[in-house]
């Protein structure tokens, strides 16, 4: 839990206030549907869908017993989780000892794409949560294939300006 970042907050969508606040283990299962989706989650071939609870479960005590992590929800005023975002704070050495913000794993309720949720999340991000940190740079990766959410992150004003690189890890490494 970054313990400096004054949770619950309120922010304004476009028709709605929403309360974003840290996620709890009531709120696991809406956070897992909202990661599962989307068309790239269910076509990945890591066995997302056959994962135990319990593995979930050891997920979320790790991200909340970490000091430099926070899952949080996006919560309705009719108390419906309607988005997630996980925050890491990175200490580092580039960019003169600049501390990162990453944004990671950011999902909207299908129902409630288009509806200013996520700009509002993202608004909040890089005006407070950031801040609050002590954060220089708000960084997050998004799948190339993903060209609304591209659009989208462009259009909040965060350039397309590092290409990444993930290998997947099997027991044979």
């Amino acid at each position: 839990m970054i313990a400096t970042l004054l949770l619950p907050a309120v922010v304004e969508s476009e028709s709605e206030e929403i309360q974003i606040r840290r996620a709890t283990r009531d709120d696991l299962d809406d956070v897992v549907n909202l990661l599962r989706d989307d068309a790239i989650s269910q076509a990945r071939a890591d066995g997302s869908d056959s994962i135990d609870r319990r593995t979930y479960e050891g997920a979320f005590e790790e991200i909340a017993d970490d000091a430099r992590n926070d899952l949080l929800v996006a919560v309705d005023s009719g108390g419906e989780v309607v988005g997630t975002l996980q925050l890491t704070s990175l200490p580092g050495l580039s960019r003169g000892g600049a501390t990162r913000l990453q944004v990671e794993a950011v999902r909207v309720s299908p129902d409630r794409r288009s509806s200013g949720i996520g700009s509002a999340l993202m608004g909040w991000v890089t005006g407070v949560a950031a801040p609050a940190v002590g954060a220089r740079l708000v960084q997050l990766t998004s799948d190339m294939s993903r060209t609304d959410a591209r659009r989208f992150y462009l259009g909040l004003g965060f350039a397309d300006s590092h290409v990444g690189f993930k290998h997947v890890v099997t027991s044979s490494d």
